[in-house]
């Protein structure tokens, strides 16, 4: 599955500011996923170097036996119930061709609104039978037609000239209250470049790493505010409240609003014994209701 470039800073891609139009995107400040369906109707995740396999469990990062690693399971689960196979399958003469990049919204430095904040935000789309990335406007039309929200775009068509990278504040986020990881400005030919907020490595210094023991770890992040809010969601859904179901909600959710603790690079976590005191707690806040 095709692996995506890596993105220079805006200083190190001065090309790109030469001529033509910029399309500004916001930069979406989490964990980077990509897939593509197969012939099957299966669909294939990867991160930005491996891709995960459903048949074997990849261990303690997995969170659960499907291959999924935990912190990306909230995203991986919207992807398979929002996309749309029979529309790509409609589309293009081979599916497995097509390969979708975008973002699993994780907190990492910023806090989103996580009650309204897509679980996915796709960024880019490659097309293997012509052997290059999709132009924006194609980009964002394709993730719509296909069920999935594109990330958010701040400004289109902006003259390459009359722009200024260095000069040209980084927006408001469209998923938080306060500015943006920063932004990502592309043209149609395939360029790039990032702009991150000038605080930005600031905010991701005062990450705490989780280095409690299980069981302390399992007191402190499933609350039985977490708990009500999973059941909520699930009565919304009209989907049974069982214990196995709202548990494994209740993991992604803290593994997507909690990754800058639990997946911190100092952390030291034992995942398989806080999905064990997980377990438990869950099941004492889902008796006590």
């Amino acid at each position: 599955m095709k692996q995506y470039p890596a993105v220079p800073r805006a200083a190190d891609a001065p090309d790109l500011f030469e001529s033509g139009h910029l399309w500004l995107q916001e930069r979406i400040d989490g964990a980077h996923l990509r897939f593509r369906m197969r012939e099957s109707g299966v669909l294939q995740f990867g991160d930005r170097e491996r891709t995960f396999d459903r048949r074997r469990s990849s261990g303690a990062q997995s969170g659960g036996s499907d291959g999924i690693p935990l912190g990306y399971r909230h995203a991986v689960r919207h992807v398979r119930e929002s996309f749309d196979r029979e529309a790509l399958r409609n589309t293009v003469a081979d599916p497995s061709s097509v390969v979708f990049f975008g973002e699993a919204t994780v907190r990492d430095a910023i806090d989103y609104d996580w009650s309204r904040t897509p679980a996915f935000l796709g960024f880019d789309v490659w097309d293997a039978d012509r052997e290059r990335f999709l132009p924006p406007d194609s980009v964002e039309q394709i993730f719509e037609r296909l069920g999935l929200r594109p990330v958010n775009t701040v400004q289109k068509e902006v003259r390459a000239v009359d722009f200024d990278p260095e000069s040209d504040a980084v927006p408001d986020s469209a998923w938080h209250d306060g500015p943006a990881a920063g932004v990502v400005v592309r043209n149609k030919t395939g360029g790039r470049a990032e702009i991150s907020h000038p605080a930005y490595d600031e905010w991701r210094e005062e990450s705490d790493p989780a280095t409690a023991p299980a069981d302390e770890l399992a007191a402190q992040l499933v609350t039985r505010r977490r708990v009500e809010r999973v059941v909520a969601d699930l009565d919304a859904e009209a989907r049974s409240a069982a214990f196995e179901t709202v548990f494994e909600r209740l993991l992604e959710s803290v593994a997507r609003e909690e990754h800058h603790r639990l997946f911190h690079d100092r952390a030291s976590v034992d995942l398989r014994a806080f999905r064990s005191a997980a377990a438990e707690r869950t099941q004492e806040l889902l008796n006590d209701r």
